[in-house]
């Protein structure tokens, strides 16, 4: 994986929108009103910016990174038990709506321990050692384990709002390494097993699986470091954003899958014993 190796060098420009990739219709007055907050605070993020705005990150920038990668091994075996209900994982897409722009199939599967700062309980207690290493990240929005099953493409697109970084732990790389990879901006990253890769998902970006195996990492976006003003009015959205129909939306929808899937392990258990 190739980091960023100075974020001082003139940096790419950020675009505002992807080109070919429809937003959700959100016609609603209050989320209008916030989307122009939100495009005015991505232009403050920008030139408030503690460590500049490159696409890739060198992780040296975080000496926590190196914390995340010690608890790889743990991390593993908590996704290997996951990974034994595979099929019975939610797609993206039927957790957040407007996933459907970029993902209708089902080869992009999640499970989320938090999703935009709302904690998943029952996730969690079954991935103990996992949350205790994302303790470590200031600023934490969203953790999940982020599936990516065989012939998987997402095409270019861009994230909602540049006031987060997206981090990638590698856990599940399977061979051949150049099938598969992620592109940020002009720059092509490929996942390491144990390793951290640290990006910006407001710059365009597409990933893929062309390997006949499955494709895991732990993908986690926290808030991005600023100066004041920008961390202050990136603080307030954050704690707006939970209002939002399609936040709202994606926690309804989780909170159902959640039900389900759990129900259907406590069914399991009180199976009576052949």
């Amino acid at each position: 994986m190739k980091p960023h190796s100075n974020a001082s060098v003139s940096q790419p420009q950020q675009n505002f929108g992807t080109s070919g990739i429809a937003p959700m219709d959100r016609p609603s007055r209050i989320t209008r009103f916030f989307m122009g907050i939100v495009a005015w605070a991505e232009r403050l993020n920008l030139k408030y910016a503690k460590l500049g705005n490159p696409p890739v990150y060198d992780n040296a920038q975080f000496p926590w990174a190196k914390e995340i990668e010690a608890a790889t091994p743990a991390i593993r075996a908590e996704l290997d038990r996951i990974l034994l209900r595979q099929h019975e994982l939610p797609s993206f897409q039927d957790i957040s709506a407007d996933v459907k722009t970029i993902s209708t199939d089902n080869h992009w599967k999640t499970f989320f321990l938090l999703g935009f700062g709302v904690r998943s309980e029952q996730n969690i207690a079954a991935c103990p050692e996992t949350w205790k290493a994302m303790q470590k990240i200031p600023g934490l929005t969203t953790v999940m384990f982020s599936i990516f099953e065989p012939g998987k493409h997402l095409p270019p697109h861009r994230g909602p709002y540049n006031g987060v970084l997206r981090l990638h732990l590698g856990l599940i790389v399977p061979e051949p390494r150049d099938k598969l990879a992620i592109r940020v901006e002009n720059e092509i990253c490929h996942w390491e097993e144990g390793k951290v890769l640290i990006f910006d998902d407001a710059y365009e970006h597409e990933a893929w699986n062309h390997t006949d195996k499955t494709r895991v990492v732990l993908f986690v976006d926290f808030v991005k470091p600023l100066k004041f003003p920008a961390r202050l009015v990136n603080w307030l959205l954050m704690h707006l954003a939970i209002f939002t129909p399609f936040i709202r939306e994606g926690l309804d929808n989780h909170k159902e899958w959640e039900k389900k899937f759990y129900a259907q392990a406590e069914a399991l258990r009180n199976q009576p014993k052949p």
